[in-house]
């Protein structure tokens, strides 16, 4: 995702909020809630006291339909540092988690045998955001200004900088279909559109180059083909339990006073995509957050990274694939921008939150691969 700016300090840019209108609003939220818990604020620190089971900040709502929480385990920080942490991904050869601090142009790996962390895993990262691995085990990665593949020898490969003859704005997330291989992707384009994480396209539009969409890339064709652009801005991505779905986090309301903090599903026919429907409504107690990226455990339940809104929200919601309904919470001290499954197992829930990388182990798996 990105952080909530426009263009201008004072006035919207083509038809978005103003950036003080927004960070007036985002501060008074976070402010008015911080002080109604301060008094139970809990310290993720290096000496910090352990956390008494069961761990109060994994929230279930439906017990009939949120079984994951594990009665004996708690929610752990294994790093803080970033700038805008973003972007996990699994690796189950290596065994290693890879994520990505966008302002500050790296990226980072845990390496799960011992819990090393390469700060500087790939450095300069060319602002790099969201990222994935196909069944070769090899690292996609969505640049500022285009879909690339890290190769086993160490070369990059370009897979996509154009879609419809036009630069595309800045791709975001992505998943590989284990099948026929082809890449699904959101193009926003957040990175052409602010300095801290990219640089300005200078175009004058929050379209910087084109209207924002979701694309299929046919890896054997190099063929990149719009299927969707029904969200004001397509973030995260992700498929279905069974491949049947495509869901889209969209953040528009960053830039757009009509959008809305849902998540859209679609139906996946072929390489096209029909049927679609805001499945999920952001909305909790009259306060809304951003649905920034997502995973899809084995059961089917939804879970999404978001924020913006305070204690009590910020962390991860999670959703029953059926009916859009939230059965869960992992709440987190800071905004979640994505989240992934992996581990041995596939039952650790891997979380990147604005300047940290939490985990905590969960009684499910993840449904797929990466």
């Amino acid at each position: 995702m990105t952080r909530i700016l426009t263009n201008s300090d004072d006035m919207p840019a083509t038809g978005g909020l103003g950036r003080r209108t927004l960070l007036k609003g985002a501060a008074t939220v976070a402010a008015s809630a911080l002080l109604a818990s301060k008094a139970n604020a809990r310290d993720f620190g290096a000496n910090a006291e352990p956390q008494r089971y069961p761990d109060p900040d994994i929230v279930v709502i439906d017990p009939k339909r949120f079984k994951a929480k594990v009665g004996n385990t708690s929610i752990k920080r294994l790093y803080t540092g970033c700038l805008w942490a973003e972007g996990p991904a699994w690796n189950a050869q290596g065994q290693y988690l890879v994520w990505s601090d966008i302002p500050a142009n790296r990226q980072l790996r845990y390496l799960d045998d011992d819990g090393h962390i390469s700060e500087q895993f790939h450095k300069p990262s060319n602002e790099a955001n969201g990222n994935s691995f196909d069944t070769e085990g090899r690292q996609i990665t969505a640049e500022r200004t285009r879909l690339v593949r890290y190769e086993h020898d160490g070369s990059v490969t370009t897979l996509a900088e154009q879609a419809n003859g036009k630069p595309l704005n800045g791709p975001n997330d992505m998943v590989v279909h284990p099948n026929d291989k082809a890449i699904w992707f959101t193009d926003p384009g957040y990175g052409a559109i602010s300095i801290y994480e990219g640089k300005l396209a200078n175009t004058g539009s929050l379209q910087p180059y084109q209207k924002e969409a979701v694309y299929r890339l046919d890896t054997q064709t190099g063929q990149v083909a719009k299927v969707a652009d029904e969200p004001f801005k397509p973030n995260g991505v992700a498929f279905s339990h069974d491949y049947k779905k495509l869901y889209v986090c969209d953040t528009g309301i960053t830039h757009y006073p009509q959008a809305e903090n849902v998540v859209w599903s679609y139906d996946i026919d072929g390489p096209k995509l029909s049927n679609p429907k805001r499945l999920i409504d952001m909305k909790l107690d009259g306060k809304s957050g951003f649905p920034d990226g997502l995973r899809v455990d084995a059961e089917g339940n939804i879970w999404v990274g978001a924020g913006w809104v305070g204690p009590g929200y910020d962390g991860v919601q999670v959703f029953s694939g059926a009916d859009g309904a939230r059965i869960g919470q992992i709440l987190l001290p800071e905004t979640c921008a994505n989240l992934c499954f992996g581990g041995r197992k596939r039952n650790r829930l891997f979380m990147t939150a604005s300047q940290s990388l939490y985990s905590v182990y969960v009684e499910t798996q993840g449904a797929h691969f990466c």
